[in-house]
Parts: C-alpha cells; structure tokens; sequence
C-alpha cells in the first residue's frame, strides 16, 4: 500500500498563499473544529470518513487535517485503499497552524 506525503503546516500555508487548489479535510471533532478551522476546510470527523469519503474529489491534491497529525494519517491510509492518489497529510496538524482560521459551527 502506498504512503501518504507529509506537508508542513507552513507549507500548506505557503500554497494556499499562492493561490493553490487544495482540498483540505479537517477530521477532528466537533468540540475541535468550533476553535476555528482553516478557511475552506471540509469537516469530517475521522469517525465518518468511512461512510462520507464519497463527497471528496479523488482528483483534487487533498490536505488531511487534525489536531497534530495522527489522526490525518489514518484517514488518508484509509483513502489510499479507496484510490485517492493525491494525498498530503498534515504531519504537524493545526497545532502548528499560524493561518487564519473561520469560525465552524458544528
């Protein structure tokens, strides 16, 4: 099974600056994501990846997103077996944020 690559926060940052295309999953949970989320960011929890993966672009370049990376890691396992090629994971999570952030209410 292929592994997913790790980005930086800060360079996820950079990219977004850039004008990149990203599609960003932020799999924490409810209580997490009312802290804020990145801008444009999908919530799904880790816990419903499973039944709701059908609603992400498999062709977009997708950032997974937790609080420090390993939950972002499992999601992204789970969508390599579901044909996702384009995955980044968020190796250091939004704990090393320094973005802004929209307010989410689950």
């Amino acid at each position: 099974m292929a592994k997913p690559k790790n980005i930086k926060a800060e360079d996820v940052l950079a990219r977004l600056d850039e004008g990149a295309t990203l599609q960003i999953i932020d799999v924490r949970e409810d209580t997490e994501v009312s802290r804020g989320m990145i801008p444009g960011a999908i919530h799904i929890r880790l816990s419903d990846v499973e039944s709701r993966y059908t609603e992400l672009d498999p062709e977009l370049e997708t950032v997974v997103v937790c609080r420090s990376g390993r939950r972002s890691r499992s999601a992204c396992n789970f969508l390599i077996q579901q044909g996702f090629t384009k995955l980044l994971n968020m190796e250091d999570g939004m704990l090393a944020w320094k973005g802004e952030l929209e307010e989410f209410y689950p």
